[in-house]
């Protein structure tokens, strides 16, 4: 019995460490997010250029994908996590420091770096965690990173409410999670599942990989614009006040993260499939409602079904890469998001170029076509669990 309540107490320890993780990663890219039309003013950009900048975070992210993974399986997941939450943070601060518009882009393409090298070590931790529990509990760990995205949008908010510059607010944040760091590094799961030192730097996805990151690749699209361009859509189109641009991004990443909290339990009693259906069709018609009806109610309503309708399929699939039978959890994450993450180097751009060229709502009527993706690739998601 005694061995029994030191083993649970272990397991608890490493999940609450890896959970402040979460919470780091997410609290510092929805301090970005909800400062972008600050950034956007500070530069005077139009939906275009910003587009154009907004591109760099991405591309940092794909850049980073096969050395994440190979980096994790060489050197542990724990020691990467360790080195990316300290610095993660430092590269917000870096772009309330930048001085012009080159600067801006490469410093975002440096964030989107690390941004994706935290993404791969902490979900490869999490893997490892739930191997230990022996259940669904991934989509709690990624309902913490939302969670952190409500916290950040809300300190956001009152920054904003308060007139203070994005550099002072950024150091805040920063100071935070330093903090969270030094409080929770030394609890964190020492060693990953499966090491292979055999791995290769580019891996290669096989045939259920490539699928899982298809499935990732639509709800992605839907992600990116939502942490990058809510705030514009209900500044440009629902036409709020000030103090409601992040009306619409709170809407959404409070369901987003209510949704990860339950969403095990789902996946348990429905299946990977119907929970993923189910999905789709919630993204989709959070965003038919928010482009035909852009009034403040009826708008957030639509943010609400779309934060439901993503919040369970990244953690889902990643879930499953990582008990895949033919790469290290580690390099099997990497090549998932790697597929999936074009998803989110697509859309933010897409949607400035779409809307320069025809109108916002134009493009977010784009970006509900391509999330009924998400409904057309579940009916693959049973064989894709067999596979597994």
């Amino acid at each position: 019995m005694k061995d029994l309540t030191v083993n649970l107490n272990l397991k608890r320890t490493h999940r609450i460490a890896a959970s402040v993780f979460f919470f780091i990663a997410g609290l510092t890219y929805s301090s970005w997010a909800c400062r972008i039309h600050d950034i956007k003013a500070a530069f005077s950009l139009n939906n275009a250029a910003l587009g154009s900048v907004l591109f760099a975070l991405p591309v940092g992210l794909i850049v980073s994908l096969p050395i994440s993974g190979w980096l994790v399986t060489r050197v542990g997941s724990g020691k990467v996590l360790i080195g990316a939450g300290l610095l993660f943070p430092v590269m917000l601060v870096a772009i309330g420091l930048a001085p012009g518009i080159w600067q801006l882009v490469l410093l975002l393409f440096c964030f989107g770096f690390m941004n994706n090298v935290f993404e791969i070590s902490m979900n490869t931790q999490a893997v490892g965690i739930e191997a230990l529990y022996g259940r669904s509990i991934m989509a709690s760990f990624h309902g913490l990173w939302s969670l952190a995205g409500f916290a950040g949008v809300g300190i956001g908010t009152i920054a904003i409410s308060l007139d203070m510059p994005v550099l002072p607010h950024f150091l805040l944040i920063c100071g935070i999670c330093w903090l969270l760091v030094l409080f929770s590094y030394r609890y964190l799961l020492p060693a990953d599942e499966k090491q292979d030192d055999t791995q290769p730097l580019f891996a290669r996805p096989d045939n259920s990989i490539l699928k899982l990151g298809l499935i990732a690749f639509s709800s992605l699209v839907t992600e990116g614009t939502m942490f990058d361009w809510s705030g514009i859509y209900f500044q440009k189109v629902v036409a709020v006040p000030e103090h409601l641009t992040t009306a619409g991004y709170i809407a959404f990443m409070s369901t987003m993260a209510g949704g990860r909290f339950i969403a095990d339990r789902f996946v348990t009693r429905l299946g990977a499939k119907k929970v993923l259906q189910m999905s789709g069709i919630m993204t989709t018609s959070g965003l038919i409602i928010s482009i035909c009806f852009p009034y403040l109610i009826t708008a957030t309503i639509g943010f609400l079904l779309i934060g439901f309708g993503v919040s369970s399929v990244v953690p889902l699939v990643l879930a499953l890469a990582g008990k895949s039978k033919t790469m290290a959890p580690g390099v099997a994450i990497a090549a998932v998001s790697t597929v999936g993450f074009f998803g989110f180097l697509l859309g933010p751009p897409m949607i400035g170029f779409i809307s320069e060229a025809t109108s916002l709502r134009w493009a977010f009527a784009i970006i509900a076509l391509l999330g009924t993706g998400i409904t057309l690739l579940a009916s693959q998601a049973g064989k894709i669990s067999a596979e597994q």
